[in-house]
């Protein structure tokens, strides 16, 4: 696969305190690739410099084997799609769509033409005349990716597109937009704080934090085989606990020795261990690994969400199984279940769920949708 985007030794600050620390990284054609973080962690701004909006202090970007630090974005074959579309609202969904071509001085012939093609790309056929400041949200979205499209970019930046939307709307904009991207091959970059939504887009998900990459990886590897702390709590929800392998597939937390997967730790190495609250099985106190007494329940719909209390560390366990408050129950887990990590900086700062709340949950989407 042809690498279209390379980042080397790249860092970015801003009023003296850096927002990005040497970072590496490459993309390759056709790729959907999305830079995944909270807010502050240095996302948008890898965006901006890929698309030539700021200036790296330091290292090299390389576009198609040139490098490209110094080059304006008009120059570049990248298009960009806003979190706010800044359509024209003088213009129609024609006008707003054709704009960059008639900036080119294409023939009316062409211009309506391939304007005709994007919009039955992006499912806007008969919107020509509207007026888009009567749109919905979606369709003003539509007509800023097919505003973007229509020059043929080689790569489209997407910054946050979604945020504005509803949750209906926004899991229905993702199916497009992984479509589009799909029919038209070009490489899409796309920039989010939503977990689930980079998982079920994305060919590759770049996890980023505190102006570094984390870990690179395909949803499925980034969800299954986190390389940290940080990733871990972050990609979903995960009980993390310090543990100590004894010895190959043998590791030792909560008080007790399980059979796991891992191998290749030193032995009685101090170590991570990551446990997701949908693998763990409830079961009576005599048939339980471990056993704990139930603090919360939540109902979720699909599952309940309960709050376990072992030895003073909150688990979370996700199950279909009712069970009430100040319940005693079993924890059964199965081998492949438990994940081991090398300690790291973000050990000891994640996967307890003694604070564990919807409220903070929603402060923290909150301030991430502010970034």
């Amino acid at each position: 696969m042809k690498k279209i985007i390379e980042l080397r030794h790249v860092s970015k600050a801003f009023d003296g305190e850096g927002v990005l620390n040497d970072l590496n990284l490459d993309i390759f054609d056709q790729q959907f690739i999305t830079l995944l973080g909270p807010s502050g962690c240095g996302k948008t701004t890898t965006l901006r410099l890929i698309g030539g909006f700021e200036k790296p202090d330091e290292g090299e970007i390389y576009f198609d084997g040139e490098k490209i630090n110094d080059m304006p974005p008009y120059q570049r074959h990248i298009n960009t799609v806003f979190q706010k579309y800044a359509l024209f609202p003088h213009l129609n969904v024609f006008e707003n769509v054709a704009f960059s071509l008639r900036l080119q001085k294409k023939s009316n012939i062409e211009i309506a033409a391939r304007v005709k093609e994007m919009l039955e790309l992006v499912a806007l056929k008969g919107f020509e005349r509207k007026n888009v400041t009567f749109l919905s949200g979606g369709q003003q979205q539509r007509v800023a990716i097919a505003r973007a499209l229509i020059s043929h970019p080689k790569v489209l930046l997407l910054d946050e597109p979604l945020g504005a939307l509803d949750l209906k709307l926004r899991k229905d904009m993702q199916n497009e937009l992984k479509k589009i991207q799909k029919q038209t091959g070009i490489t899409f970059i796309y920039v989010t704080h939503d977990q689930e939504e980079a998982l079920c887009m994305s060919d590759v998900v770049v996890v980023m934090a505190d102006g570094k990459i984390q870990q690179i990886g395909s949803p499925t590897d980034i969800y299954n085989e986190p390389k940290n702390a940080f990733v871990a709590d972050f990609i979903g929800e995960s009980n993390i606990l310090d543990g100590v392998m004894e010895s190959d597939l043998r590791v030792s937390f909560s008080g007790r020795t399980f059979t796991c997967v891992d191998k290749g730790f030193a032995p009685l190495e101090a170590v991570d261990v990551v446990v997701r609250p949908e693998d763990v099985d409830v079961v009576s106190q005599e048939e339980g690994m471990l056993t704990g007494v139930v603090t919360s329940v939540t109902f979720k719909g699909v599952h309940y969400e309960i709050i376990v209390d072992i030895g003073g560390f909150k688990w979370m366990i996700q199950t279909t199984d009712y069970v009430g408050v100040d319940e005693k129950i079993g924890l059964f887990i199965e081998p492949d279940a438990i994940h081991i990590m090398q300690k790291s900086e973000y050990s000891g700062k994640y996967g307890d769920y003694s604070s564990f709340s919807d409220e903070l949950d929603e402060l923290s989407d909150a301030s991430a949708v502010e970034e």
